[in-house]
């Protein structure tokens, strides 16, 4: 099994990095979120002075998925590859998302049915055209689940040695809602039903027959480590997710954890490396049924709460504009010294 080596976040400045914050022009807090957003950015920066942010990229990691020949989707395969080209001709809500937050876009065929030929703005690293059917058996082996890892891991902290500071991840596979549902079903002994959504829109039997199929699946006796539970009920965009997560935590660098599906490979990359939990931001609550639950799991507080469920990165993206509001204030916001203002302190005396 591979070993992921992540290093634990530097915390011995933590108290001056919240001074420096509490001290800020406001009551103690009253930015919320992002507060707590700035300390994490200052931890992981490690710099008690000035945080910045830098090429932005958002790799979407594409797959497709053995388990959607029962239909369980809206949507035939086939749109997963179609959805590739999408992105690669500018068209998606990721694309428009990413062009309005000067965010760098890219795909990555992680396995996808058909192979599309190099263009730009496409990262070819294929474990196979799509995951086996994971109702009947493994969805794939531990031979492709430890590529997919690696994979994930050289993609990720390839960008970051080319000057990303902050990593977005997204994904496209049409089922892949199931796939997730399995893994965190799996992976935390959840019950089926918390973990089990609609993902884009199915009718009542597609959810019954999505529901039995994921029930039948978790009930052949298989191994509890990580790797396995990938291997069996896994998607190739999954695994390498889960890679670049721990590649980006590797370099000591911030992921920006899109919806549903990259949640759920957050947590399997959390059970590989528990460090790699310290240098993840999850930017929304989705709509799938699964989604606040994974999040408790991970003890995530989500920056947003839009009721999306699109995927592809566009929640992570939206989110970018609140990591450089986190940023703006940690630098550039007056303290109480600097602007000349009494500076409030909270009593915890109701008058």
């Amino acid at each position: 099994m591979m070993l992921f080596e992540i290093p634990a976040l530097d915390k011995t400045a933590t108290a001056a990095i919240q001074q420096r914050i509490d001290l800020k022009t406001k009551p103690a807090g009253a930015l919320g979120v992002l507060e707590m957003l700035a300390l994490q950015l200052a931890l992981i920066q490690n710099s008690e002075a000035h945080l910045s942010l830098n090429k932005p990229v958002l790799l979407i990691f594409a797959g497709d998925h053995g388990i959607n020949a029962h239909g369980v989707s809206i949507a035939p395969s086939a749109v997963t590859q179609q959805m590739v080209l999408n992105f690669l001709a500018g068209g998606a809500a990721a694309n428009c998302f990413s062009r309005s937050n000067g965010i760098e876009l890219a795909v990555v065929d992680a396995g996808i049915l058909s192979a599309l030929p190099d263009a730009a703005g496409l990262i070819q690293q294929s474990l196979g055209c799509g995951t086996a059917d994971f109702s009947q058996g493994p969805a794939m082996t531990l031979a492709q689940v430890e590529a997919g890892l690696a994979l994930g891991r050289h993609i990720a902290r390839q960008q970051i040695l080319a000057g990303c500071d902050l990593l977005l991840l997204g994904e496209m596979g049409i089922a892949n809602t199931s796939s997730a549902a399995a893994l965190l079903a799996a992976a935390t002994d959840l019950p089926v039903e918390t973990c089990v959504g609609r993902g884009t829109g199915i009718s009542d039997a597609q959810f019954a027959l999505k529901l039995n199929l994921i029930k039948q699946a978790l009930q052949r006796p298989y191994a509890k480590d990580p790797v396995s539970v990938l291997a069996e009920f896994g998607g190739f965009e999954l695994v390498q997710l889960c890679g670049a997560i721990l590649g980006a935590a590797s370099l000591q660098k911030p992921v920006l954890i899109d919806g549903f599906i990259v949640s759920v490979a957050a947590l399997l990359a959390c059970q590989l490396a528990p460090n790699c939990r310290d240098y993840l931001i999850f930017a929304h609550q989705g709509a799938e049924a699964g989604h606040k639950a994974v999040l408790q799991q991970l003890n995530a507080t989500a920056l947003l709460d839009l009721g999306l469920r699109l995927g592809e990165g566009t929640g992570a993206a939206l989110a970018v504009p609140l990591v450089r509001a986190a940023i703006s204030f940690y630098n550039d916001m007056a303290s109480f010294a600097d602007a000349g203002v009494t500076q409030v302190v909270e009593t915890g005396v109701a008058t």
